[in-house]
């Protein structure tokens, strides 16, 4: 049976990634085994220093090896700010490795030359700010990219206060739309922020599952009827 293992960084990871996004997902893909492996240590770390540290990135290679060793086909990191750790597990594994937020920063570089982020995680908008770099520099796009981050939008949704983390975020949204051609949320834990602010949003979720099933698919003959476009649209 082809396997997704999935990479997270926070203990809420039901939440944010298999709730709204995995369990559906696997409704549609029930040819898909799934193994889930969650170090909070991970981002804790990296927010107290300011990204990923040499540790972090041993650790982080320690579990895509470990994925990989109980079967996985597929590694999937649903945090944007392990991007760096990531790349280096991505280079010593025999499999199909990438963060979720990959696939949302390729179709964000074609949007328009404007790009913004909006973070509510410090080591969030730096990593996200990189990915959108290699992603236009993959694309031969020339982009511009600003960054807002809000902090206490963040500690909102850790204490449960979900209208006003979205508030928050919507805020910053409207304010950096003025100035871009597309808005980025990074965040798996923005995913599920519904705002129009005149500007095009990208967000995670969808795509990264997108990506998954394609890369299963090459790992596995690509035997598996294709996915729809809604599927693989990041809403």
């Amino acid at each position: 049976m082809p396997t997704l293992a999935m990479i997270h960084t926070v203990n809420w990871y039901d939440k944010s990634v298999i709730e709204p996004f995995a369990q559906q997902w696997l409704k549609r893909n029930p040819d898909v085994d799934v193994i889930n492996i969650m170090d909070d240590s991970l981002l804790s770390e990296s927010l107290a220093h300011g990204g990923p540290t040499p540790a972090v990135v041993k650790r982080m290679v320690a579990y895509i090896l470990a994925a990989e060793a109980a079967g996985a086909d597929v590694i999937m990191c649903s945090c944007t700010t392990m991007g760096k750790a990531t790349d280096v597990g991505k280079a010593m594994a025999n499999v199909p490795v990438f963060n979720i937020d990959e696939p949302m920063a390729r179709e964000a570089v074609r949007a328009g030359r404007r790009l913004g982020i909006v973070a509510t995680v410090p080591t969030s908008a730096p990593a996200t700010e990189r990915l959108l770099l290699r992603a236009a520099r993959e694309a031969k796009a020339d982009v511009e990219i600003e960054t807002a981050v809000n902090e206490s939008a963040f500690q909102a949704l850790l204490d449960g206060r979900l209208e006003m983390h979205d508030s928050l975020v919507h805020e910053e949204m409207d304010r950096l739309s003025r100035r871009v051609d597309a808005i980025v949320l990074g965040q798996i834990s923005l995913a599920k922020i519904r705002h129009d602010p005149g500007a095009a949003v990208y967000q995670v979720g969808h795509t990264g599952f997108a990506e998954a099933r394609r890369l299963l698919d090459q790992c596995n003959g690509g035997n598996h009827q294709k996915q729809t476009t809604a599927e693989a649209t990041s809403t």
